[in-house]
């Protein structure tokens, strides 16, 4: 596998879920998901983006939810901090306060809603590296932002030294593939069901979100390709699929996910508006999916 930059982030990210009790932040919880991240081989976790639901998080929640998580993980497992944001400034400041806090790298999302132009997405990432000098792994999901940032766009950021990987989540395996021709990026998955397609194509693990429920497994399949056993990967992809599919199909994430946590006495389930609880029959639907995957009798 030819070397990329960000191999320290190569390997199973889990993109981790914000715990909540009675409307507020469990931070309790979070050091106990921490620890059994760490117990399970976790190679690096990611809070408070997408799945941890950071667009709810007021400002100070946010910064408190990174500091609890790099406390907690004490350098036993690396923290990749969400600190994106469709504000600049606002990146910067939380880009900020994670290198201050002592985190490894942050994920920063393209910026949302404001639908930037290709050099407008150039500029805001290139604001942020040239203000913090702390690994970056930029963050494309044209679903959740609104807009793509087209390779050619992301191989002009990744002339900037302190930017090391992508979260490639367009599921568009020739857009992986062009980044992955146009520099030299480590490319992670951002899609859990494309993770072994991905990797097959240059990427070098993923950020997962059901690696809060499975994370054992998903690392198996990453670490089978790594060492050149494809059929091994492609078990694990077989047998992982379905619930890939139920975990990230039922409803936007990670309202499945939190559910299937619930279910299996690791959170509450707790989730913040607008995001509300699966209605009884998807919530049937995700426990029968975590029987038949052998989690649940």
């Amino acid at each position: 596998m030819p070397a990329t930059r960000g191999e320290q982030f190569a390997g199973l990210t889990v993109a981790l879920v914000t715990p909540f009790r009675n409307g507020d932040i469990d931070f309790a919880a979070i050091g106990k998901l921490v620890d059994w991240h760490v117990e399970q081989g976790t190679d690096c976790l990611s809070p408070v983006g997408t799945t941890g639901e950071a667009p709810t998080l007021d400002h100070d929640e946010h910064e408190r939810v990174i500091a609890a998580v790099v406390e907690r993980a004490a350098g036993r497992i690396k923290v990749m901090a969400g600190t994106g944001s469709n504000s600049t400034r606002e990146a910067v400041r939380l880009t900020r306060f994670a290198k201050k806090t002592g985190a490894d790298g942050v994920l920063l999302v393209g910026p949302y809603y404001n639908k930037p132009t290709q050099e407008g997405y150039y500029r805001h990432f290139a604001a942020v590296a040239e203000a913090v000098d702390i690994p970056i792994v930029l963050y494309n999901i044209p679903a959740r932002t609104g807009s793509n940032i087209t390779p050619e766009t992301i191989a002009r950021i990744a002339q900037l030294p302190t930017v090391v990987g992508i979260k490639e989540a367009t599921g568009l395996l020739d857009q992986a593939s062009q980044i992955a021709a146009l520099c030299d990026l480590t490319i992670l998955s951002g899609d859990d069901s494309l993770t072994l397609p991905l990797m097959s194509v240059g990427g070098r693990g993923v950020v997962s979100v059901v690696g809060n429920v499975v994370p054992r497994d998903i690392k198996a399949l990453v670490t089978a390709f790594d060492a050149g056993k494809c059929d091994e990967a492609l078990r694990w992809h077989r047998k992982l699929f379905p619930f890939c599919r139920d975990m990230l199909g039922v409803a936007t994430n990670p309202i499945p996910v939190k559910t299937a946590m619930k279910l299996l006495g690791r959170d509450t389930g707790e989730l913040r508006l607008p995001m509300c609880a699966l209605d009884a029959a998807s919530e049937e639907r995700i426990r029968q999916t975590l029987v038949q995957y052998g989690l649940l009798r």
